[in-house]
């Protein structure tokens, strides 16, 4: 779902530059989309450091020496469905509506991060991404399957509308539940559980997950847990200074698989999954592309069926400005449009006698 608020002036109608935003749980990124439709100044801000978002807006803006700026689309790692944000995996709570005024936007357009990372997906080419494994061929207009790790775990799909039009999906299935497929996955089920009720892939395949795997297998290795963050054990496996940290990874990669494989089978994705999210990325090497493919397929009677999906990991940075930019002007062209119509009907009225 998204939501717009608009206080349109017909002369501020394709007004550039365009604000793009995207909002994760740790970093704020932004851009301005230019009258020649390149998007420049890309900075990354920490969510941390203000209060909310119209203040890391300002913040921006005037690191970009103060643009005069009419349009804007925000891409948010939290479910939209009303007026009121409250993110799920930081503290900032806003409405959308006293935003836009308190910036004196014309229009404000906030969507799903991930439904905007889908959006995104038609307009990648090769340079964009890498294949994870060799099999599979992607096959033109059909169903392409999105899943990413950052602060949570982002889940959307696009769905093919007619020529060059896609449906991109609000899905919320990082929340979905954990189901392990062996016995040291079941081990770690049992120790998330001593903590949550509910344990969704999200608490275990996302950045702070990393850390949850790492407590999980020190404790099934009857080991002492340091008190560490995700980098720190990145860094050991990097080193080989420990093998529990390297193992963490090995299980966060295959995990990743499998919740891939979960939204390849159920949208049909022969149009290919696609990897975003920092995590992945942020691991390197360290990302085991090999664990991944194999735990993508291991489906049983299904396993041919998935054989024929590519997967990629997209390397490129902020996919999803590309997706938000473009449903940004959608949406301006849709009420301008609008206005003109309207515009026409009263003129039209105004003649008769």
């Amino acid at each position: 779902m998204q939501h717009t608020h608009n206080h349109f002036s017909s002369h501020h109608d394709q007004k550039y530059p365009h604000l793009l935003a995207d909002i994760g749980g740790t970093n704020a990124r932004f851009a301005l989309k230019m009258p020649d439709q390149h998007i420049e100044h890309i900075h990354i801000f920490s969510c941390a450091h203000y209060p909310d978002l119209a203040a890391a807006i300002r913040a921006y803006l005037a690191h970009c020496g103060h643009p005069t700026v009419y349009h804007a689309g925000v891409a948010i790692a939290n479910p939209v469905t009303s007026d009121t944000i409250k993110m799920t995996n930081h503290d900032w709570r806003f409405s959308i509506e006293h935003t836009r005024q308190t910036l004196g936007l014309h229009t404000l357009l906030v969507i799903n991060d991930f439904t905007a990372l889908a959006q995104s997906l038609p307009y990648l080419d090769h340079t964009h991404y890498v294949q994870i494994g060799q099999n599979g061929v992607a096959r033109p207009r059909s169903a392409i399957g999105l899943v990413g790790a950052g602060t949570g775990l982002g889940v959307s799909g696009l769905i093919p509308a007619g020529e060059d039009q896609w449906i991109s999906l609000n899905s919320e299935g990082g929340h979905v539940s954990f189901a392990p497929t062996d016995q040291r996955e079941a081990k770690i089920l049992d120790w998330m559980w001593q903590k949550h009720t509910h344990v969704s892939v999200e608490r275990l395949i996302s950045g702070p997950g990393i850390i949850e795997i790492y407590k999980a297998l020190m404790h099934i290795h009857h080991l002492a847990a340091d008190d560490i963050n995700a980098q720190e054990i990145v860094r050991r496996a990097q080193t080989q200074a420990c093998a529990v940290c390297a193992e963490v990874l090995q299980v966060f990669s295959s995990m990743l698989g499998g919740v891939a494989s979960n939204i390849a089978l159920t949208l049909g994705s022969f149009g290919g999954v696609y990897i975003g999210g920092g995590v992945a990325n942020q691991l390197g090497h360290l990302f085991d592309h090999a664990l991944f493919r194999q735990r993508f397929e291991a489906k049983g009677r299904f396993t041919p069926y998935l054989t024929d999906i590519p997967t990629y990991l997209i390397t490129t940075p902020c996919p999803a400005f590309l997706g938000v930019a473009a449903m940004l002007n959608a949406q301006l062209k849709q009420t301008l449009g609008h206005n003109i119509s309207s515009q026409h009907s009263r003129q039209t009225k105004t003649s008769l006698p």
